[in-house]
């Protein structure tokens, strides 16, 4: 499924691995838990949703520890469906 997907779009977990591994771009709602440098879906063109500065950056933390959850609480449905959008425009 994720192979014969023109984008996939998940959180920042196991799913973008597995996406970017069968060569798919991925748009990823991106907590910045941990750095996206390291842990960001890695060769493929990706677009990371989410306020990489917030407070929680680099914290590790399994559940949020900002109450709220601000990293992506702003990301709207518009975002997502502008990143696919740029995902699909630069595979052509």
């Amino acid at each position: 499924v994720l192979a014969h997907a023109d984008a996939v779009v998940c959180g920042n977990t196991g799913p973008a691995h597995l996406a970017a591994a069968v060569g798919t771009p991925v748009v990823s709602l991106y907590a910045p838990v941990v750095p996206a440098g390291r842990w960001a879906p890695y060769g493929v063109p990706s677009v990371l949703l989410g306020d990489q500065h917030e407070r929680c950056a680099g914290t590790r933390a399994r559940t949020c520890p900002v109450p709220g959850h601000p990293c992506l609480e702003s990301v709207t449905a518009h975002d997502v469906v502008a990143a696919v959008g740029k995902l699909l425009k630069e595979a052509v």
